[in-house]
């Protein structure tokens, strides 16, 4: 096997931590020898053990470790968190060649892990299947370097184009435009991601509960855009106790920097926006937007509150069931 192939591998451990390790980025470590990985392991939850760490601690001949290659898709931590650096196990564990995939920029490591162990007599090879390796971490590079949580807009359309009913009627509650299956892999979005977003008037039109139910795993802190502190949050789902919620208000017009400044301070890597169109469409013409995720089910509105219209590169398209999913990155 090639350098890429055992950095595949890495990052392929790593996916597994999404939604799990965060503020921590997504680590997953290889050890081979003679050609064989003979460890492995990735970063499983905050706190825990490092994908370093649990790739050597794996390898069942210790011995085996003075004449292996580690590859990892991050490069080694060098100072203390909430676990030592494993920059330093690499060295005390005499492992003679570590191959990196990207340099971590958070400023408490930020190169100082491959400096630690050249100095200590390492090979260390960086860049293998770096674009890969940075896509993987886009959120925490995107917190770290641009200060503000990675932005994800997401919305279901009709076939025709819209997103909602007209509600000129005072209509209330969520009115679902994809397919019930589809619900499922909204849920597993909004778990892979540590806040999500709505402004008010879709607290007050949907009642949305904003949390993970179709299947097991952590909700995302609930963000809430209600400028002059209307809402009595008592009244909606959202100001149950089964998430977090924040409510983001100010007295002078809120602008997308300000929304996201608050959201940062929260220590919010990701931030799936929900709607309505009017937050969705603010989001769009700041520019600040890093994804797009639209869901067009197969029925027709006829009438309503029309999508948005965005500009981006399309990534990814398929049919989830019976729903179009289209994935975009800002161009």
């Amino acid at each position: 096997m090639t350098d890429e192939q055992y950095m595949d591998r890495c990052i392929t451990l790593a996916q597994q931590g999404l939604g799990m390790v965060a503020p921590n980025p997504m680590v997953g470590s290889v050890v081979v020898h003679e050609g064989k990985i003979v460890g492995e392991g990735y970063h499983m939850q905050y706190g825990g053990p490092h994908a370093e760490v649990n790739a050597i601690n794996s390898v069942k001949d210790q011995s085996l470790l003075y004449s292996s290659t580690l590859y990892v898709n991050l490069e080694p931590c060098a100072h203390f968190g909430k676990t030592p650096p494993c920059s330093n196990l690499i060295i005390e564990k005499k492992i003679p060649k570590v191959v990196v995939g990207c340099i971590d920029s958070y400023s408490e490591v930020a190169g100082k892990g491959i400096e630690r162990m050249r100095n200590a007599g390492i090979e260390v090879v960086v860049g293998v299947l770096e674009k890969a390796s940075l896509d993987l971490n886009k959120r925490f590079f995107t917190f770290h370097n641009k200060k503000r949580p990675f932005v994800i807009l997401k919305w279901a359309q009709s076939s025709d184009g819209f997103i909602d009913i007209d509600r000129s009627t005072g209509d209330k509650g969520i009115h679902w435009i994809t397919q019930t299956e589809t619900k499922q892999l909204v849920h597993k979005w909004r778990r892979e991601e540590a806040g999500i977003l709505v402004g008010k008037n879709t607290v007050i039109n949907d009642d949305p509960e904003l949390t993970v139910r179709e299947i097991e795993g952590h909700s995302p802190t609930r963000f809430i855009i209600d400028p002059a502190n209307e809402l009595d949050l008592t009244k909606y789902k959202v100001g149950n106790d089964k998430a977090k919620t924040v409510v983001i208000s100010g007295q002078d017009a809120l602008s997308i920097e300000t929304i996201l400044d608050r959201i940062y301070r929260e220590n919010i890597q990701s931030v799936i926006i929900e709607g309505g169109k009017f937050t969705l469409e603010q989001f769009i013409q700041s520019g600040i937007w890093d994804e797009a995720r639209i869901l067009t089910g197969i029925n027709e509105l006829k009438n309503g509150t029309t999508a948005p219209i965005i500009q981006g590169t399309v990534v990814e398209s398929y049919f989830y069931g019976k729903d179009k999913i289209e994935i975009y990155r800002h161009a």
